[in-house]
């Protein structure tokens, strides 16, 4: 008998020890997962509670690259808030205009391309935009099959719900619809959008179901650090605009022609967050050079708490501006729009113990259908998009070889 005991006690001690490597592998298995496909899932082991629930995974399908995110929408805890003193490091990447509306030359030649989009978009963007913990573009039109487009306006935009996918390919995690294109084709057209990004996995800024909903602001709480997002716009400047404003009890977008109510929602995202992006739609087409306008309400931006300024509307690039210690980009330019050539860009912006530790614009062309980015000794683009944003911003601002922005 105290042979058959012994025997049985080695047995079972053998059983838990492979168990302990099973789940170490398992372990293992899921974090190699995350990283092979993290444009895709992020895969996190759940805190073991009452019930011995270990081995479960939690996917989440919203396509964050490598960190865990609050919950679109919500403030962040004091809990969540003071986790850690000194916040790790954050990486951030932003870019302009893009359309998916298939009448235009751009999905044209989408459609015609083996891989879609990923032909359209270089694959060294596409990289970057997928390693960020937080990609943003402006998104410029409805998604929808519904509506009709809005009368005497020249130019309306509109896409089939299924090109949405584009975004979680390109590692979107948030867009802004704070512009004069969201409600091109009506109140029905921009509830399919809400519908359509929350369905896979985007969030949105700048515009709701009501003024509630459009004053908004996002929150990222990432390594320690809380990053607020909002977005408004300026455009249309005449009165009635075309694009309808969000009420108290109907759809639509939030307007900074009067910034008061948008003051007021960078505030409450400042008082929230320890980094407030705010990215606003402004100025006017086609002009490379920034408005007074633009500057005022820049300042009064900055006083409500903004960190960072990115702009979008007028469809080329504008120069940097430093407010106090603030970046201010006037205009980031198309990103893929249409089938101009045009110089355009990429923000990556960085941050580190809860603050903004650089920020570098990234030369690109859009050509061809395609917006790659300039590789510097390749072509003569590269240098050249980088002087010509050194003569578009203001005296108090340096923009090195590499691209990095600084405050002189």
């Amino acid at each position: 008998m105290k042979k058959l005991a012994l025997f049985l006690l080695i047995l079972s001690m053998f059983s838990l020890t492979a168990c302990s490597k099973d789940k170490s592998n398992s372990t293992a298995k899921a974090t190699e997962s995350a990283t092979e496909e993290n444009d895709i899932t992020t895969v996190t082991w759940e805190n073991e509670e009452e019930e011995d629930d270990s081995n479960s995974i939690v996917i989440d399908p919203i396509g964050e690259t490598s960190n865990e995110k609050t919950v679109s929408g919500e403030e962040p805890s004091e809990e969540s808030s003071d986790e850690q003193t000194v916040g790790g490091a954050v990486k951030l990447v932003f870019a302009g205009d893009m359309d998916f509306d298939d009448r235009y030359t751009n999905m044209i030649a989408l459609r015609s391309r083996a891989n879609g989009i990923l032909d359209c978009i270089g694959s060294s963007l596409v990289e970057r935009m997928r390693n960020a913990d937080i990609c943003m573009i402006n998104n410029e039109f409805p998604y929808s099959d519904r509506g009709t487009p809005l009368p005497n306006k020249k130019f309306t935009f509109r896409a089939k719900p299924e090109t949405c996918e584009f975004l979680s390919l390109l590692g979107v995690d948030i867009v802004s619809l704070a512009n004069n294109h969201a409600y091109d084709h009506g109140k029905d057209a921009l509830l399919d959008t809400f519908d359509t990004l929350t369905s896979n996995g985007i969030r949105y800024v700048g515009a709701g179901k009501n003024l509630d909903g459009a004053m908004t602001p996002q929150y990222f709480t990432i390594n320690g650090t809380t990053i607020s997002i909002v977005a408004a716009t300026q455009i249309e400047r005449s009165l009635p605009p075309d694009t309808v404003e969000a009420t108290d009890s109907s759809p639509g977008v939030l307007r900074t022609l009067d910034p008061s109510k948008f003051i007021n929602v960078i505030e409450e995202a400042k008082g929230n967050s320890d980094v407030c992006i705010v990215f606003v739609h402004w100025g006017s087409e086609n002009k490379t050079e920034f408005e007074s306008s633009q500057a005022e309400l820049a300042k009064a931006y900055v006083d409500a708490g903004a960190d960072v300024i990115l702009g979008a509307h007028p469809h080329v690039l504008q120069g940097f501006d430093y407010i106090g210690d603030v970046p201010v980009l006037y205009s980031m330019g198309n990103y893929w729009f249409n089938s101009k050539a045009l110089d355009t860009c990429l923000v990556e912006l960085n941050l580190y113990d809860k603050k903004v530790e650089s920020l570098q614009f990234i030369p690109c062309r859009q050509h061809d259908c395609k917006t790659e980015e300039m590789v510097p000794g390749t072509t003569q683009d590269y240098e050249r998009i980088l002087s010509d944003m050194r003569q578009m911003s203001t005296s108090r601002v340096n923009i090195d070889n590499d691209g990095f922005v600084t405050k002189k």
